[in-house]
C-alpha cells in the first residue's frame, strides 16, 4: 500500500464524451489519475468491479432548503393526500404520542390537486391536533395553515399583510408564524434533520446541494451549522444568504452568495408571485417585494464585497424588476463587470423573449426546477388555472433560455419538489410544451456541471483526466444510449409526467475519491 491508496474502477460505462470508449478509472488524491479502457488500466491499491455499471458526473442540486427537506422526510409528509377531510385525518394520526406542548409540523399539501380547493379552517386542525399548535407549510412553501392555537401564540400577527382568521396565512403574517414553529425545533432535532436530508441526498447520485437560507428563511444558526457538515461523509454545501444589502453579512456567514431566496416576489401557488398580467383565477397580479433601485443598490453592494447577488423571481414583472436593476448596477460597473459575476435568479418561471434577451445580455444563472413543469404544467392543472392555458405552456422556458446560451443550473427547491434529479432530467426532456423541451444531454448537463459554474468552479462536473473524482454510480434498467441513461418511452404517446421507463438507481456516490453513499457491495 502506497501512503496515498488508489481505487480502480473497471468493467463499466463511462459517461466521457471525451474518451467513449472508456471502461474504467482510477482515482487518487482525490482526482481521476487515469482513465481508459480496462485492458490498459494500470494497478491499483483497491478495485471496484463496476460489472456494467454506468458511471456519470454526480449531480448537482442547485436550490434546496436542507432542513426543511429533512423535517419533512421525517416529519408529516402531506403531498398525498386530496382533500381537507385527508389532511385532518394525516394530522391526526401524527399527533398522536406527541407531548400536548408540542408543534405539529407538516408540509407539501397543494390544494390545486384537491376537487375543493379549500383547506381546514384553524379550528379544525386544533381539534384534530388535539389542541396542539399545528404549521404545515402549502407545498410553495410561501402560505401555510395553522391552528387556532399557533395563531394564538402569534398575536402580532394579525397586524401584517397576508393575515386571515382561517388559519391561511400568506406575505408577512406567514413568515411571522414560521418563524415561531420553527422556533419549537431544537438544535439537536435540526442537525438530525440536515443529516437525513444530506445521506437522501447522497443515495440519489447528488454530491453536492446549494442551500437558499436568508432571515425570511432560515436562521444563521440553522444556515452555519448547516455549512460546518458540509463534505463530512455527505454531499458539500454551497450556501447563499437572501437579505438585502447584506453581502457582507454573508461573507461572513461563509455564503458563497448574497443571493438565493432574497425574494423579489412570491409563488404563483399562493398568486404572490408578481405578474404583469392579472390571475386568471384571483384579484390582482400578486406582489412585488423590492424595486429596481434596490435591486441596483443590492448588486452594486455585491461587487464591493466580491460575492456573487442573485434574487428570488418567479413572475414576470418581477424579473423585469431584477433586470431594471441589473441595467442600472451595469451602468455603474460596467456590463462585462456584472457579467463576470454569475448573478443568479431562482426559479424565472414566467419568462418571455426580452426577459430572456436581459439573462443572456447580464450573463444571469437561471437557477431552475424542471419539476415545477412536470407537477403544475399542463392542461388542467395548477399553472392552467393561475394564468391560462397559453401563459401556463409558455412556463419554465428552459429549452428557449439554453436555445440562446442562458446558462442553466437545474435543482429541486426541495422540499418545494422532492429530490429527484432523473425525475427532473427526464422533466426538461418531456416538458408540456414541445417547443421548450430540451435534449436528456443538455439537462444531464445543466443539473451536474451547471450547478458547479453557479459557484464558480467551472472545472468541476466532468470525468476527465486530473478532475476531481466527483461521480455517481448506476444501474441503469432502461439501458443506456451514448453515455447516458434511457429516460424516455421509446412511444412519443408514452412520454411525459407519467412515462413508465424506469430510472435509473444509484449504486454508489463518491465525491472528491471518498465514498459518501454506497448501496451493498458493487
Amino acid at each position: 500500500m502506497t501512503n496515498n491508496p488508489s481505487t480502480l474502477y473497471r468493467g463499466g460505462v463511462l459517461h466521457c464524451p471525451a474518451d467513449p470508449s472508456a471502461t474504467a478509472l482510477l482515482v487518487r488524491d482525490g482526482r481521476i489519475a487515469w482513465l481508459g479502457a480496462d485492458a490498459d488500466a494500470p494497478a491499483a491499491d483497491r478495485v471496484v468491479e463496476l460489472a456494467g455499471a454506468l458511471v456519470t458526473p454526480a449531480f448537482v442540486d442547485a436550490h434546496v432548503h436542507v432542513s426543511d427537506t429533512g423535517l419533512a422526510l421525517s416529519g408529516l409528509d402531506l403531498s398525498g393526500v386530496r382533500s381537507a377531510g385527508e389532511l385532518l385525518d394525516a394530522v391526526s394520526a401524527f399527533a398522536v404520542g406527541l407531548p400536548v406542548d408540542a408543534v405539529v409540523l407538516g408540509h407539501g399539501w397543494d390544494e390545486s390537486t384537491w376537487a375543493v380547493p379549500t383547506p381546514p379552517g384553524a379550528a379544525e386542525l386544533g381539534r384534530a391536533a388535539g389542541g396542539r399548535r399545528v404549521y404545515l407549510s402549502q407545498a410553495s412553501i410561501h402560505s401555510a395553515v395553522v391552528s387556532s392555537a399557533l395563531l394564538a401564540a402569534c398575536p402580532e400577527a394579525a397586524a401584517v399583510p397576508g393575515y386571515d382568521e382561517s388559519g391561511w396565512l400568506r406575505l408577512d403574517a406567514h413568515h411571522v408564524v414560521r418563524a415561531v414553529a420553527r422556533a419549537s425545533v431544537t438544535r439537536a432535532q435540526r442537525v438530525a434533520a440536515q443529516r437525513v436530508a444530506l445521506e437522501h441526498a447522497a443515495s440519489l447520485g447528488i454530491a453536492a446541494v446549494h442551500e437558499c437560507g436568508g432571515p425570511e428563511i432560515s436562521d444563521e444558526e440553522d444556515f452555519t451549522g448547516l455549512l460546518a457538515l458540509s463534505g463530512a461523509g455527505v454531499p458539500e454545501v454551497y450556501g447563499y444568504w437572501g437579505e438585502l444589502g447584506g453581502a457582507a453579512r454573508a461573507r461572513e456567514l461563509g455564503a458563497v452568495g448574497a443571493g438565493g431566496d432574497l425574494f423579489a416576489d412570491g409563488a404563483l401557488g399562493s398568486r404572490t408571485a408578481y405578474l404583469s398580467q392579472a390571475y386568471v383565477d384571483g384579484d390582482g397580479c400578486g406582489h412585488g417585494y423590492l424595486s429596481a433601485e434596490q435591486v441596483r443598490d443590492h448588486l452594486l453592494d455585491c461587487a464591493a464585497q466580491g460575492m456573487q447577488g442573485g434574487f428570488h423571481a418567479i413572475g414576470d414583472a418581477a424579473i423585469s424588476t431584477v433586470l431594471a436593476g441589473f441595467a442600472a448596477a451595469a451602468r455603474r460597473l460596467g456590463t462585462d463587470r456584472v457579467r463576470a459575476a454569475r448573478h443568479r435568479v431562482e426559479h424565472a418561471e414566467v419568462m418571455d423573449r426580452r426577459l430572456i434577451a436581459g439573462f443572456v445580455e447580464f450573463g444571469v444563472v437561471a437557477s431552475m426546477q424542471p419539476a415545477f413543469d412536470r407537477l403544475w404544467g399542463g392542461a388542467g392543472r395548477m399553472y392552467e388555472a393561475r394564468l391560462g392555458l397559453a401563459r401556463s405552456l409558455a412556463s419554465n422556458p428552459m429549452g428557449a433560455m439554453h436555445a440562446v446560451g442562458v446558462a442553466l443550473a437545474f435543482g429541486s427547491d426541495s422540499p418545494v419538489t422532492p429530490l429527484d434529479p432523473w425525475g427532473s432530467v427526464r422533466a426538461a426532456a418531456a416538458h408540456h410544451s414541445p417547443v421548450q423541451r430540451m435534449s436528456v444531454r443538455a439537462a444531464f448537463a445543466a443539473h451536474s456541471r451547471g450547478g458547479w459554474r453557479a459557484v464558480h468552479l467551472d472545472s468541476e462536473g466532468v470525468l476527465a483526466l486530473g478532475a476531481p473524482a466527483t461521480f455517481a454510480v448506476w444501474s441503469t434498467p432502461a439501458g443506456v444510449e451514448r453515455g447516458l441513461p434511457v429516460l424516455q418511452a421509446e412511444d412519443p404517446e408514452l412520454r411525459g409526467a407519467q412515462d413508465p421507463t424506469p430510472l435509473p438507481v444509484c449504486r454508489a456516490t463518491v465525491l472528491r475519491g471518498d465514498v459518501i453513499y454506497q448501496e451493498g457491495v458493487l
